[in-house]
């Protein structure tokens, strides 16, 4: 499945991954330390013991796979990370890898579009938990408890969408809309 073309995505992936690379960096071979791509489309190369069959191979062999089988058809914030030296053999000698730290999806792992404020704060939260930052850019100015109820909110609507009971109904076919112009037969 390809990246849905959403119309409430506000800035595109490549502009989420330039912003990603500007603000945080890449390595020395160019590569950007996080980036947002699309989880159907990642595979990599690694020494596997059964075919997707199920069957047993007599010996392992490398072979390239969906890096994601278990997130299908959902946009993937990643970090760049050294590959722990019991895994490099699986992975081919890789020493460094890829890998999952946000996928961008509701409660009900319905996709939502990519986000620069929800990736910048996932991995402000993350580098926060490392020691390397703090969190101090996200308490709020105005420390009353309605202030601080709209950012969560705001927060909220960011990261997870819109998740009340009536979109959810509606996303599940189980809602019914009435046009605001609807006029009953007989009135």
């Amino acid at each position: 499945m390809s990246p849905p073309q959403l119309v409430q995505l506000m800035e595109s992936v490549e502009t989420i991954n330039q912003r990603l690379e500007d603000h945080y960096g890449t390595t020395d071979d160019g590569r950007p330390i996080f980036r947002v791509v699309w989880s159907d489309e990642q595979v990599e190369k690694r020494i596997v013991t059964h075919l997707d069959s199920g069957v047993e191979l007599l010996y392992p062999e490398p072979r390239e796979v969906k890096k994601y089988p278990y997130i299908r058809a959902l946009y993937v914030l990643e970090r760049l990370v050294l590959v722990p030296e019991v895994n490099q053999k699986e992975l081919l000698g890789l020493k460094t890898s890829y890998e999952p730290i946000w996928t961008f999806c509701d409660a009900h792992r319905n996709p939502l579009p990519p986000i620069w404020n929800a990736a910048k704060l996932v991995v402000d939260t993350l580098y926060a938990a490392l020691g390397k930052a703090s969190l101090v850019k996200y308490l709020d100015v105005q420390n009353t408890p309605e202030a601080r109820e709209k950012r969560i909110t705001e927060l909220e609507t960011e990261l997870f969408g819109n998740e009340s009971s009536v979109t959810d109904a509606l996303t599940y076919k189980e809602g019914v809309t009435v046009p605001s112009n609807f006029v009953k037969s007989g009135e």
